[in-house]
């Protein structure tokens, strides 16, 4: 089983920074992708950035020049590095882990609690 624990959300004010964490524990074999959604209220939840096991990252357009997404393999960790807030960047921020519990297994996804990020003056 693994375990998501999120961290760093708050209230920021527009053109502002924030950063969010998020570390994994358990007992697992491995974990594969690792990302962040967001939802706002009465919006469909979003991919926001992910990261592969190698690095690779992909971001949404409406993030892309603002956030930074990375990881650290050996404490499988990832964070997202929020700068130039806007307003519409508030949401609940999810962290979503692709995770193989044995070598054999199939990969699944599990997701953390959320941490909400408000952007307003």
């Amino acid at each position: 089983q693994v375990l998501l624990v999120e961290s760093g959300g708050g209230l920021v004010q527009p053109g502002g920074s924030l950063r969010l964490s998020c570390a994994a524990s358990g007992s697992f074999f491995r974990i594969h992708d690792m990302g962040w959604y967001r939802q706002a209220p009465g919006a469909q939840r979003e991919q926001v950035a992910s990261v592969t096991r190698d690095g690779s990252t992909n971001y949404a357009d409406s993030v892309k020049g603002r956030f930074t997404i990375s990881r650290d393999n050996a404490e499988n960790t990832v964070s997202l590095q929020m700068n130039s807030l806007k307003p519409e960047d508030t949401a609940v921020y999810y962290c979503v882990c692709n995770w193989r519990p044995t070598p054999l297994s199939a990969t699944r996804d599990y997701w953390g609690q959320g941490t909400q990020v408000t952007v307003a003056s």
